[in-house]
């Protein structure tokens, strides 16, 4: 019998069921890669939306801590017609398939430290807007010899490698938050000071080793520094 989760309640089910729908949206065949370890009280859900050329993170809070560790990889869409939102909220874990190569190059779990110089949400979603508006104005502006996948891939090359702020963080990296729902309102009866306890934490950048991570209340984005994950090709959508 497969595993059965319990997720803490029906929010975190559904946020789950969403980021497995648009990882599903980007590739009909997604897999994600899920661990938990035992006595945890979250599940780590790892997964690669192809155009991004990022691993994003979704942790998903549990009901009751599990009883054994937790690592295999399984297909997104059999894991998101498994989630019950309702209550109590939960899902079944699908049969192990075989993983996909990034799923044996997962950033690490300990050793990450903050780095200075990520500009605010609204300056990131700024720069985010002004980069869609540039590429969809150069792609626009191409003559019809010249607009070919091959140039609008270079376009979007040199478009999502800039960098923000004062930091190493691409442009895709943000772009892709945006994309998988990272970036949005934090949901909030009662608004919470960020010291206090239970408060969501800031978007804010991390660094171990040769990654970068940006963390967001719904979610993470983790890439390599340069000389990373393969090859980009970003459009806006």
């Amino acid at each position: 019998m497969n595993e059965q989760l319990h997720f803490a309640d029906s929010g975190e089910a559904a946020d789950l069921a969403a980021f497995l729908g648009r990882l599903v949206h980007y590739d009909r065949a997604a897999a994600v890669r899920l661990q938990a370890q035992a006595g945890g009280g979250a599940v780590a859900v790892f997964g690669r939306p192809p155009s991004f050329d990022v691993l994003a993170v979704r942790t998903v809070r549990l009901a009751a801590p599990l009883s054994a560790p937790l690592d295999l990889t399984v297909s997104a869409g059999e894991l998101l017609e498994s989630v019950d939102e309702g209550e109590p909220a939960g899902a079944v874990v699908p049969a192990a398939v075989t993983g996909p190569p990034w799923a044996g190059l997962l950033p690490p779990r300990g050793g990450w430290t903050p780095v200075a110089g990520l500009p605010g949400p609204e300056a990131m979603a700024k720069a985010l807007a002004a980069a869609v508006a540039e590429f969809r104005a150069r792609d626009e502006a191409l003559p019809p010899q010249h607009r070919t996948r091959s140039e609008r891939d270079r376009i979007g090359r040199e478009i999502w490698s800039r960098t923000l702020g004062d930091t190493e963080l691409p442009l895709r990296a943000v772009h892709a938050a945006q994309s998988l729902g990272f970036l949005r309102p934090v949901r909030s009866t009662v608004p919470a000071a960020p010291t206090q306890p239970g408060a969501p934490e800031p978007v804010a950048l991390f660094a171990s080793g040769g990654w970068l991570r940006l963390r967001t209340p719904y979610g993470s984005v983790a890439l390599r520094r340069p000389g990373g994950l393969g090859t980009l090709l970003v459009r806006p959508i």
